[in-house]
Order: structure tokens, then C-alpha cells, then sequence
């Protein structure tokens, strides 16, 4: 079973995001950049769903700052926003990004690209 990040400031999208997954992974969802940077250090993901409008240290912040660590570098990242523009698909990409999922999401429509991403 692969260990997937979540990790959003709302509640909302961090349990519709859980219900998808966790019968396929096992998930851990986290309010903050803070809280995965701190459960990095003893648990390392498969992969990562990261929020990119987040209080603090937003998506691009904490996706530049794990690129930046060899041992977090290969972890794959999909960004999760309410915003999908030419501008953050750019961003996106030149960070390290792997994919972008726009919210609201169908619980299918994330498992299926998850699992395309951990294959």
C-alpha cells in the first residue's frame, strides 16, 4: 500500500481527498506545509497532494523547498488549486510539479490520477 500526503487548509477538501484515496493508500492529511515538513522526517511519502493557496507556506514554497532536498526530491507533487490558469500550469511545471488537480475534483477522477502517477 503507497503513503499519500494530503495536504490543504480546508477541512472540506482534505476529507473528500481522504475518502477517494484511503481505501487504495494509505493517507495522511495535513493542514499545513509546516505539519508535512515535520512528518517528512519520519514518514516519506509516495506521493504528495499539496494545496497551492495555503496561509504561511504556500504550494510553490513548499514544493521548492522539497525539490531542494535530495531526499525529498523525488517525490512526485500534484498540486491541488481552485485556479487553473497558463501562468500556474508554467509555475507549476518549472518547479517540479508532476500534475494539477482542480478543485472541486470527483473522488474517481483523483484516484485515477494518483494511481497513474505511482505506477
Amino acid at each position: 500500500m503507497k503513503t499519500i500526503y494530503i495536504v490543504d487548509d480546508s477541512d472540506t477538501n482534505l476529507a473528500l481527498a481522504e475518502e477517494a484515496l484511503e481505501n487504495d493508500h494509505r493517507v495522511m492529511t495535513l493542514p499545513s506545509a509546516d505539519k508535512m515538513f515535520a512528518l517528512l522526517e519520519k514518514i516519506k511519502p509516495d506521493l504528495i497532494l499539496l494545496d497551492i493557496e495555503m496561509p504561511v507556506m504556500n504550494g510553490f514554497e513548499a514544493i521548492e523547498r522539497l525539490k531542494a532536498n535530495s531526499s525529498y526530491s523525488d517525490i512526485p507533487v500534484i498540486f491541488l488549486t481552485g485556479t487553473i490558469n497558463a501562468s500556474i500550469e508554467e509555475k507549476s511545471k518549472k518547479l517540479g510539479c508532476v500534475d494539477i488537480v482542480s478543485k472541486p475534483f470527483t473522488a474517481s477522477s483523483l484516484l485515477n490520477l494518483v494511481n497513474s502517477h505511482l505506477l
